[in-house]
């Protein structure tokens, strides 16, 4: 039998051959399992990214909603601030207003305090309070012939056809133009105030070329109040009434000419927004300081 020799060279390549598809096998393996683990990690990073974001979006909604109760929980407070209360059949205060009135009623005579049995007595006393010594109705005296009256806050300031008319006309006396000039002042002074301007007469007829009867004597002298207010004065027409009720509403029974003087009069009404009203007093600093 003839014997083979394989060199040392060849068997050691051989087996160096046999190692090396050995290791890439299972490099192979360790890079499949390794591609896979990779793989595997990929998706659940991609998963926690999801998960993560799904909490960034609640936690903005619930941010959102902090935000939101905290602006509802100011609005709240200023809703309470502003919440409204009645008083008589006419009237709403706040309780901004309420401060403010407490803060002006310690300055009024504590005799007509005494007087002031309910809400509307106490916001009637401190609106009075107010116009007479802050706005400038002290300024207009009451006299026979002026008459000022504040009722569940609306002013009523009452003047004899005598200080603005002469008998039975409708055109200004320019010596009534003081008078008017105080009232605009006053109609100014605060931006929430309307104004109606009542006509009234006495119960005798009157027809002549240019007025037709009571009713429209007393409509026509409203009117010229009014032009005035606002074409002298620069009232806004928007805040200005004009109305007349003829001989409907006597003061006094029309038996007498001191009767008849009294019932022949301009009413000026004011009505103020209570809430406007006080707060332009502690704004501008108007309410009287003791």
């Amino acid at each position: 039998m003839r014997k083979i020799f394989i060199p040392i060279t060849v068997f050691a390549l051989l087996a160096t051959s046999c190692v090396s598809k050995k290791k890439y096998a299972a490099l192979e393996s360790k890079y499949v399992n390794t591609k896979g683990n990779l793989q595997k990690t990929t998706l659940e990073k991609e998963a926690l990214e999801a998960k993560f974001a799904k909490i960034e979006q609640r936690v903005d909604r619930f941010n959102a909603k902090i935000n939101s109760l905290q602006n509802d929980n100011v609005t709240l407070k200023n809703e309470n601030d502003v919440k409204l209360d009645m008083v008589g059949k006419t009237a709403v205060i706040s309780n901004k207003t309420r401060e403010r009135m407490r803060e002006t009623l310690a300055k009024v005579d504590p005799a007509k305090l005494a007087e002031a049995k309910t809400l509307k007595d106490s916001l009637n006393l401190a609106v009075s309070y107010n116009l007479m010594n802050s706005v400038g109705l002290s300024d207009i005296k009451n006299s026979e012939d002026i008459d000022i009256d504040i009722d569940q806050t609306v002013v009523m300031i009452s003047v004899s056809d005598k200080l603005l008319f002469n008998t039975a006309s409708y055109r200004v006396k320019k010596s009534a133009y003081k008078l008017i000039t105080q009232l605009a002042d006053i109609i100014q002074s605060e931006p929430s105030m309307d104004v109606m301007i009542e006509g009234h007469t006495d119960s005798r007829t009157i027809n002549n070329a240019v007025v037709e009867d009571n009713w429209d004597l007393s409509v026509k002298r409203a009117t010229s109040i009014v032009r005035l207010l606002q074409n002298k004065f620069n009232i806004d027409g928007s805040r200005l009434i004009a109305s007349g009720r003829g001989d409907t509403m006597p003061l006094v029974p029309n038996t007498s000419s001191e009767n008849r003087a009294k019932n022949r009069r301009t009413r000026i009404v004011i009505l103020p927004n209570l809430d406007k009203f006080f707060a332009l007093l502690a704004e501008d600093g108007v309410i009287e300081k003791n």
